[in-house]
């Protein structure tokens, strides 16, 4: 015990006598250039900041001379909101942190790192407030004749005849003459489930445009000239009705695409056609023409109602037969083929074999048919697909405990024929309005259905109902869908409209996040910390994944400029959307390396080359001319810094025509918004 007290005086000793002196000092006058080195601790860390490590940043004073007053709410926000955001980045205020004495590590010398994990605010979409600003517009008495085609037989309503879909577009663009591409319309209207049978006018009509009876005899191989009047409308073409019957003229898959070919139901058209059959169904073969000549109000004949006995005798006919107005009612039962496409159909009640099935459904009906859904539908069988499904172009759709198929006898109806609140978004393309892609405005039996007695939320309803709403109305939804639910809300004695984003995780609809985790590196070199500009980007593989789409898209435009428009090759697809040249596909964000589309696309591109050649060529473009062009669009700042390789990593995957391979692809900054190709993980394939 003695000795190790001896021990502790002898060194107290000497850490007296030395306390004054520099640590050089006892090599003043003796060993010239000798010094005692400099410590280090160079090392790698991980890190995730704590909220006293963002108060610390908010109030280091290096921080608020770089913020100044322009930035100084910005950087107080990072302590309060415990998040940077791009007022207040990261890679701005984090280096002198991490100098300082507040960050735990701060005795760490040059070549550490850190990996540092915070939280950044996420920039929001611009859709919800551009909605929340959009115009209202209620469709008017004088819209609602206009679309009927009369100041006395019209309802305020639409109906299956005259469907919002078919009237909106055009209503907004005669209101709003002013609108700008991008502006969106918050529209209120009402709907009709039946259609009304108004009663003769009161004063004759002037004679102009008489029905033909040509559809009653029509025969296949007939050219025919048919005066009628369109009355229904589905995704691939319309009914054409005359005073000897109807039948279904083919438009082809891209007609609902295409705006009807400017059609609606009730007008009055003279058609030029070749009479066909398809499926035991007559029908007017794709490629006819028509002149429309006016317009009326339809009225449609006494339904047959299609049960199982009927139907039965249809599925086992021999001859062609024209189109029959009718009713079905039974189960909706939606299932997946192998080869992954959807098929909806409608099992009837003591049908041992017959089923109905919903031919070229709009896709404002879609909804409507939810698997296990009782429904009646309404409309017109053209023709027995597979020799059991008897398909239906619609003209109504509704839960089979509504009477679909009866219709109100009324003139002037506006009072009389019960209709529904009804509300959606429309954006404006520069030319058309259409309905908003992946906005949804609950209606009034939405309302209805979330228990609410007026057609709005307040309070803290929308958080516990909107999600429970989406899960309803989108129950085969896809883990990372997006939808954008507009409403209604009231506050204040004010109803005003309001717009929340949500994502579906697989299991539930949840808000968009507000806050998001980062991990990004910073490095001490020169006795300074700097952030680290390596950039990992990942594109998740898939349709509408946000990421990808902007990557790929911008791919894709530079081959359109650069490739397509300088030389008259055609690499990119009319879609716009997706290209062969390096295969890079907006659509689909991947990189589509099938050689067979690639040839498709551009025989010319790809003449006398095999397919691993023409895989090989996609590859290297690709690699070293398509993807660097779109890193110096998107990341035009991008610098190279001294002594560090600044890299950018990209995590994408390629379509071989069998599978999706994830890939990693690496580039090196090499100027001002320059990349060189490093490597990619495919080539280690070969």
């Amino acid at each position: 015990m003695k000795q190790h007290i001896s021990r502790a005086l002898l060194l107290a000793f000497a850490a007296g006598a030395l306390a004054g002196c520099s640590e050089n000092s006892w090599n003043n006058d003796e060993l010239n250039g000798f010094e005692v080195p400099e410590p280090t601790q160079v090392e790698t860390i991980e890190y995730t900041m704590t909220e006293a490590d963002y108060a610390a940043v908010s109030s280091n004073s290096a921080n608020k001379a770089l913020a100044g007053d322009a930035g100084a709410a910005a950087l107080r926000a990072v302590g309060s909101k415990l998040c940077f955001s791009d007022a207040a980045p990261a890679r701005d205020y984090v280096p002198a942190w991490l100098g300082s004495s507040s960050f735990a590590y701060f005795t760490l010398t040059d070549g550490s790192a850190v990996r540092l994990t915070y939280n950044t605010a996420v920039t929001p979409s611009e859709i919800p407030a551009q909605i929340e600003s959009a115009t209202e517009y209620i469709v008017s008495d004088e819209d609602y004749q206009t679309v009927w085609g009369s100041e006395n037989d019209y309802i305020a309503a639409f109906a299956p005849s005259h469907t919002a879909s078919a009237s909106i577009p055009g209503i907004l663009l005669a209101a709003l003459p002013d609108a700008a591409e991008g502006d969106y319309a918050v529209v209120r209207y009402r709907t009709s489930q039946a259609d009304p049978v108004f009663s003769a006018p009161s004063e004759p009509e002037e004679p102009g445009f008489t029905l033909s009876s040509v559809i009653g005899t029509a025969a296949v191989d007939d050219d025919v000239t048919i005066n009628g009047v369109v009355t229904a409308l589905c995704s691939q073409g319309y009914i054409l009705t005359d005073a000897s019957g109807a039948i279904f003229v083919y438009c082809g898959s891209k007609f609902e695409e295409n705006g009807f070919s400017g059609l609606a139901i009730g007008d009055q058209i003279v058609l030029n056609g070749t009479v066909a059959a398809y499926n035991t169904g007559l029908q007017i073969a794709n490629g006819a023409t028509f002149d429309k000549a006016g317009s009326q109000a339809v009225s449609y004949p006494a339904a047959t109602t299609f049960d199982a006995a009927s139907m039965a005798d249809i599925i086992a006919r021999t001859d062609n037969a024209l189109a029959i107005y009718g009713t079905m009612t039974g189960t909706v039962s939606v299932t997946t083929d192998s080869k992954g496409r959807t098929n909806t159909n409608i099992i009837i009640d003591g049908s041992a074999k017959a089923q109905g099935s919903p031919y070229g459904m709009l896709s404002a009906d879609k909804s409507k048919y939810a698997d296990g859904a009782k429904v009646t539908v309404t409309g017109y069988l053209i023709n027995v697909a597979g020799g059991r499904y008897c398909n239906m172009v619609a003209t109504s759709v509704a839960e089979s405990t509504a009477s679909a198929a009866a219709t109100v006898s009324s003139r002037a109806a506006t009072e009389t024929m019960p209709s529904q609140a009804e509300f959606a978004v429309y954006t404006f393309n520069g030319t058309r309005w259409n309905a908003a892609t992946d906005v949804v405005m609950p209606s009034h039996a939405d309302y209805q259905a979330m228990g609410q007695h007026y057609d709005n939320l307040s309070d803290e309803a929308p958080a516990t109902l909107l999600p429970k709403f989406l899960r309803a109305k989108y129950p085969y939804a896809s883990e990372g869908d997006v939808r954008y639910v507009a409403y209604f809300y009231y506050a204040s004695s004010a109803t005003t409209v309001r717009c929340d984003e949500y994502t579906f995780n697989g299991t539930d609809w949840t808000p968009a996040a507000t806050v998001t985790t980062q991990t990004a590196q910073f490095v001490r070199t020169g006795g300074k910390w700097i952030y680290d500009p390596n950039v990992t980007i990942n594109l998740p593989a898939g349709k509408g994944q946000e990421m990808s789409t902007l990557y790929y898209q911008t791919c894709v435009d530079w081959v359109k400029a650069q490739i397509d428009d300088k030389t008259g090759a055609t690499y990119v697809t009319s879609y716009g959307n997706n290209e062969y040249y390096s295969g890079t596909s907006a659509y689909q964000g991947n990189v589509d390396l099938r050689a067979a589309s690639a040839r498709a696309q551009y025989a010319a591109g790809y003449a006398d080359m095999t397919d691993e050649q023409i895989v090989a060529t996609m590859k290297q473009r690709f690699e070293s001319e398509v993807m660097p062009a779109a890193l110096s669009i998107l990341h035009p700042d991008a610098e190279p810094i001294a002594g560090v390789d600044v890299i950018y990593t990209i995590n994408f995957s390629a379509y071989n025509g069998s599978s999706t391979t994830p890939y990693v692809i690496t580039y090196k900054v090499t100027g001002r918004g320059q990349f060189e190709f490093i490597e990619c993980t495919w080539n280690s394939d070969k």
